[in-house]
């Protein structure tokens, strides 16, 4: 490696995500890391192509897979035979392997959303007036839809899933680096899921959220559990973001808790590379 190390860093800076402008956000953060790295940023459907010449690949806000899957798999395939390091690795659990970690969680009796995915496990759900059916490889909200329940029996399973649709108080987000929490925020109304504000999470909360951390087993990387508040004041997760998870750093208070997440972030990458 050389005494700089030169990281790709993946965004797509044109993307056009509700409510949100991802380039502002890669902009800032590949800015900040220039202190410790030579950066420079390319488009997910160039990564693979370009790798080569580079000592870590960080994939960041690249935009939902699943509208260049085949593409995507061929960087993972490249990177993978090559030996290339990407940031996330490649072994997450979460997000990054697709929607089974939803149905496994429920399985075996984590404090997640119930999920399906077959006609015969319907029965399972609690009873309800709607259900969520979301692809299995969905993202941003891509394919899902509300149902009632007689509704589910017409569906196609194989590449479904089912939830039911929870009445929840605030969804929340709490965003770690590695295994170390860096931040929490909030929607206080959940009619306006981005209007997001900082949210001081309770010894309670972050136990919630370290066991999905500890669960994904990914030693180094940006991970984000997204979890709703129940009426009941349960948390439920919804989400385990472990691909390219948005950050949302422009809610955060102020330049110097900006400054402490791209810092950690910067110390994670060098022991990332360490390690390598």
């Amino acid at each position: 490696m050389t005494a700089r190390p030169r990281l790709l860093y993946v965004s797509d800076l044109g993307y056009q995500a509700r409510g949100r402008r991802y380039c502002d956000e890669d902009i800032h953060l590949s800015s900040r890391l220039r202190q410790d790295f030579d950066i420079a940023l390319c488009h997910p459907l160039d990564a693979a192509r370009l790798m080569g010449g580079f000592d870590a690949v960080v994939v960041r806000n690249s935009g939902p897979v699943l509208h260049y899957p085949r593409e995507y798999e061929a960087f993972r395939a490249r990177a993978l035979r090559d030996g290339t390091p990407v940031y996330n690795p490649l072994h997450g659990r979460g997000d990054m392997a697709g929607k089974q970690y939803l149905l496994d969680l429920t399985a075996s009796g984590h404090p997640v959303i119930p999920t399906v995915d077959r006609p015969e496990d319907l029965g399972t759900l609690p009873a309800g007036e709607l259900y969520a059916v979301k692809p299995r490889t969905g993202a941003d909200s891509v394919g899902l839809e509300f149902l009632p329940y007689p509704r589910l029996a017409e569906l196609t399973y194989g590449d479904l899933l089912v939830q039911p649709r929870v009445d929840f108080r605030y969804e929340v987000s709490f965003t770690y680096i590695d295994d170390a929490f860096q931040y929490a925020l909030y929607a206080p109304d959940p009619d306006r899921r981005w209007e997001l504000v900082p949210y001081e999470p309770t010894d309670a909360d972050l136990d919630f959220a370290g066991r999905f951390i500890d669960w994904n087993t990914l030693d180094h990387g940006i991970q984000r559990v997204d979890a709703c508040r129940t009426q009941d004041g349960e948390l439920l997760l919804v989400e385990l973001e472990d691909l390219n998870p948005y950050l949302s750093l422009d809610r955060l208070p102020d330049d110097r808790a900006r400054d402490a997440f791209a810092t950690a972030l910067s110390g994670s990458l060098h022991r990332f590379l360490d390690a390598r």
